[in-house]
């Protein structure tokens, strides 16, 4: 009996809706886009609350909502450079901040 191999190419969506935006804190602020996805690098400044954090990229600061199970094992603090990836969230009374559903560690 022979034995088959199957091998299964893993593809990505490049379509419409796929491009994620790598933009800067300063032009998400001037122009916010509900629910835009957006690649970030900076640092997180300060901690404001609970999974709310300051995140500057050096052209300004935005709030970042974190859960904390998406923080890496590392220690995080406000030298380590991170990449954030999320949606921008706009809400009336909060104000403009970003959902993060990803974040990773560039360098310590």
């Amino acid at each position: 009996m022979l034995a088959s191999t199957v091998l299964v190419a893993e593809g990505a969506y490049t379509g419409p809706g796929s491009d994620v935006g790598n933009t800067t804190v300063s032009a998400i602020l001037k122009k916010p886009q509900d629910d835009m996805r957006v690649v970030l690098k900076g640092n997180l400044v300060r901690k404001i609350k609970h999974e709310t954090y300051m995140f500057s990229d050096g052209t300004g600061e935005i709030m970042a909502d974190i859960d904390d199970k998406d923080f890496p094992s590392q220690p995080v603090n406000a030298k380590t450079k991170v990449e954030i990836m999320g949606e921008v969230d706009v809400d009336r009374r909060s104000g403009v901040e970003i959902d993060v559903k990803s974040l990773r560690i560039i360098s310590q």
